[in-house]
């Protein structure tokens, strides 16, 4: 019999369905999978998907919460390194590169989920801006501690130059977006001087 919690004491029916929802809304699109379809391959049955998660849009909130905790993670791991701050901004700046490499080569998962959700009032729209949010206030507090001038405006360059990236590197192929984006990013937070 499978295990019902997962070691950190979550429930193991939940972290399937999560990553099974994960892999699948990113690489398909969150409309074009069915509930239906999530619960088949995660080995759950219709109960324990909807004790889990009321409807499939607290589902798709969920999923974008996992990659919120990623790249918070991510920074989290960068801030840990005791990088000096021009160095962590350097830092931020690889990762995020490495980020869209590695995990997001079909873009940005909040844009992709926006796409689908266009009602600005939706638990998916709020839940995308609270990310964006964090991410530009991130990014803020890392260049100001580095004293990057203008670090306000050098964050929501660097936001704009992330999300043409992945947008990039979907459409462009990373190998060939990767360069641009490091280049761009280096000058825009003065790391080229």
């Amino acid at each position: 019999m499978a295990a019902r919690t997962t070691p950190t004491g979550a429930s193991a029916a939940r972290e399937r369905l999560l990553r099974t929802a994960t892999e699948l809304f990113y690489r398909e699109g969150i409309h074009a999978v069915g509930v239906d379809r999530i619960i088949a391959e995660a080995g759950v049955t219709r109960a324990t998907f909807y004790r889990h998660f009321p409807s499939k849009e607290d589902l798709v909130e969920a999923y974008l919460g996992v990659e919120d905790a990623n790249i918070r993670g991510a920074f989290d791991a960068a801030e840990a390194s005791g990088a000096e701050p021009r160095q962590l901004v350097g830092l931020v700046i690889e990762g995020l590169a490495d980020d869209v490499a590695r995990n997001h080569t079909r873009g940005c998962p909040f844009i992709n989920a926006a796409a689908e959700y266009p009602d600005p009032e939706s638990g998916v729209r709020r839940t995308v801006g609270e990310h964006r949010e964090w991410f530009r206030s991130e990014l803020e507090t890392v260049l100001g501690a580095a004293e990057v001038e203008a670090p306000e405006e050098a964050a929501a360059q660097l936001v704009l130059l992330r999300d043409a990236a992945m947008v990039g590197g979907y459409l462009d192929g990373w190998e060939r977006v990767r360069p641009a984006f490091i280049a761009a990013a280096t000058r825009t937070v003065g790391l080229d001087r």
